[in-house]
């Protein structure tokens, strides 16, 4: 186990976290239908409701500071609170992340508060965050994005809230994997080729 730790911290220089929707249900009330549950495999499940509505690029840029390329389209104008949470628990969507990540015993303010982001009238927002964090920390953490008020009531599954997993990836030009056996030629180099053929 600590060998893994050990893999994951150093190597671990990029994140992204795919944000979604989760707050339609078939039961009715308050309880979100989870993934595991049987019912979440039927046609009418809301499961398959789900939309993706935005992506979190993260790339840590020295050892005390990681950027945060946050975009969402679809969502509510207004004003949207960024938060890492302590868990990476969807099982309920937004409900079971837990509270904001408090990210170690000796620090004094909570380190997953990332900062706030205005969605315009086109549904359409974007925002940049320079914060004190190392991606491997916020692996496996859950991000969420709400328009609620941290703080004043329990975090609550709805319209405005999207939430996904923060998940390793590779850096940029990083992705070496070979497309094709036969040439060996990597994502990148594959790419090159086809540009010349007039790829755009």
């Amino acid at each position: 186990m600590l060998l893994l730790y050990t893999l994951v911290k150093q190597h671990a220089r990029a994140a992204v976290c795919i944000l979604e929707t989760y707050h339609r249900n078939e039961r009715g009330g308050d309880t979100l239908v989870p993934a595991s549950d049987p019912e979440a495999s039927t046609v009418d499940s809301a499961v398959s409701d789900r939309e993706v509505r935005g992506l979190a690029r993260m790339v840590q840029v020295s050892p005390t500071t990681t950027l945060v390329d946050l975009t969402v389209r679809g969502v509510a104008p207004g004003k949207y609170n960024a938060s890492i949470r302590e868990y990476g628990d969807l099982k309920f969507g937004a409900t079971s992340t837990g509270p904001i990540w408090a990210g170690g015993s000796d620090t004094t303010r909570s380190r997953g508060v990332l900062g706030s982001l205005v969605v315009g009238g086109d549904g359409h927002g974007a925002v940049f965050f320079d914060h004190p964090i190392q991606i491997w920390e916020v692996i496996g953490h859950a991000m969420v994005l709400s328009s609620q008020e941290e703080g004043q009531d329990e975090l609550k599954n709805d319209e405005t809230t999207v939430v996904g997993v923060i998940a390793r990836s590779a850096g940029m030009w990083d992705n070496d994997k070979t497309v094709c056996s036969c040439t060996g030629k990597t994502l990148w180099e594959e790419r090159k080729d086809e540009v010349k053929k007039g790829m755009i």
